[in-house]
């Protein structure tokens, strides 16, 4: 349980960190100036010359698709955990199951006193 605890937690901490990050490293040419040889000059040709309000444009979408990517990596991490690990308490099922029958009888009950009521 702590381990899904963690997973959760961490996610969620780069959901809100990933964004921010890249807003300011944006904001302060963090990038594109240092960000290196390849991805500068072949991934990203001309970003340098982009007016501020597209370089704003640009940095919003980079950082709604970083949202995106921990978002897919979570769901990978929970389809990719052990579905055998988790067991259901044994007493939650017992309870679960009476109600449902105790509430099964009661609609059987309910259908018998309409039909005599016909």
């Amino acid at each position: 349980m702590t381990g899904v605890i963690m997973k959760f937690f961490v996610t969620s901490m780069l959901m809100w960190m990933a964004p921010v990050a890249i807003l300011y490293a944006f904001n302060h040419d963090l990038i594109p100036g240092k960000i290196g040889f390849f991805i500068r000059d072949f991934l990203l040709q001309g970003v340098t010359q982009l007016s501020p309000h597209s370089l704003t444009l640009l940095s919003g979408f980079v950082a709604v698709i970083s949202v995106n990517i921990v978002i897919a990596f979570y769901i990978y991490m929970a389809i990719k955990e052990p579905s055998d690990k988790h067991e259901p308490d044994p007493a939650f099922l017992a309870e679960a199951k009476a109600s449902v029958s105790q509430s099964a009888g009661k609609i059987g009950d309910s259908s018998q006193s309409l039909k005599k009521e016909e």
